[in-house]
């Protein structure tokens, strides 16, 4: 089984102004499996100086007992570079680099620091796999809302307009062997509509969802979640498989179906995610 470290869980990945302190200390005590410290579209131009130093001393003091990771302005932006330095010397778990397109600017930010980009652009989409294949890459995070706007499509329950980039970006996740991150959900007051949007990605593969507000966070570890009744049926399979693997086989009926070794290392997974998340808790 791989080790504990290989099951961080990122049920939940709450996204934090940097230029809001109370925001930032609350976050500390939210039940969030990570934290994404703002630089960017969350903070207005004037407060850009102001975030970069909120997020300096966040790090620096700690106390979050999960990932944080730091969202950097653009690299066409004028903020890039001061956002890149800042980020060097206060070492956050990961580096979160909207609008990713080009394999080679992402190779030459690869400097120590795990990257995670964002896609949310067309470009970005048809280049996924190659983005996700560069040395440093921890993960992909969807950017649903610029990705809608450069599509000239509108948002719609189901999320129709966006399922074949959805599936690239997890396509591209697989392949490379890094995670994958679901978009925002933009309505606070929609709980049914999250929970569906939820449902959703984790159908589709996604490993987690990003969020805008601590309200949602129960509902994106209850969906990405391992339920009770997974790990029951995940202990089980295992049981029967060792049983069978005594026996010298390579193939054993449990449960009305016929399992293996690809159906025993699932049920491994299983319940090393469930186990890294009650540690979580």
């Amino acid at each position: 089984m791989p080790s504990p470290a290989a099951y961080q869980p990122y049920r939940s990945v709450l996204y934090v102004p940097a230029d809001n302190p109370r925001a930032i200390d609350k976050a500390k005590g939210l039940p969030c499996d990570a934290v994404i410290l703002d630089l960017e579209d969350a903070v207005l131009p004037d407060h850009k100086a102001l975030a970069r130093a909120g997020a300096a001393h966040a790090l620096r003091e700690g106390g979050f007992g999960k990932p944080v990771l730091l969202r950097l302005n653009g690299l066409e932006t004028p903020y890039f570079q001061a956002d890149l330095e800042a980020a060097l010397l206060s070492a956050p778990a990961g580096i979160v680099l909207p609008k990713a397109e080009d394999p080679a600017s992402v190779r030459e930010l690869h400097l120590g620091i795990p990257l995670w980009l964002m896609i949310e652009t067309p470009l970005g989409v048809l280049r996924a796999a190659k983005l996700a294949a560069v040395p440093g890459v921890a993960g992909l995070m969807v950017g649903a809302n610029d990705l809608l706007l450069s599509l000239r499509a509108r948002a719609t329950p189901g999320r129709l307009p966006l399922l074949y980039a959805l599936s690239a970006v997890v396509l591209a996740a697989r392949a490379a062997g890094v995670l994958a991150l679901d978009a925002v959900y933009n309505d606070l007051q929609d709980g049914a509509g999250l929970e569906a949007e939820c449902m959703q990605g984790q159908g589709l593969g996604f490993d987690g969802k990003t969020l805008i507000h601590p309200g949602q966070i129960a509902a994106a570890n209850r969906v990405y979640g391992v339920s009770e009744t997974e790990v029951q049926a995940a202990r089980e399979l295992m049981h029967a498989w060792q049983e069978a693997e005594e026996q010298g086989l390579g193939v054993v009926q449990h449960a009305g179906r016929m399992i293996e070794e690809l159906h025993a290392r699932q049920a491994r997974d299983t319940l090393g995610r469930w186990e890294a998340e009650q540690r979580g808790e």
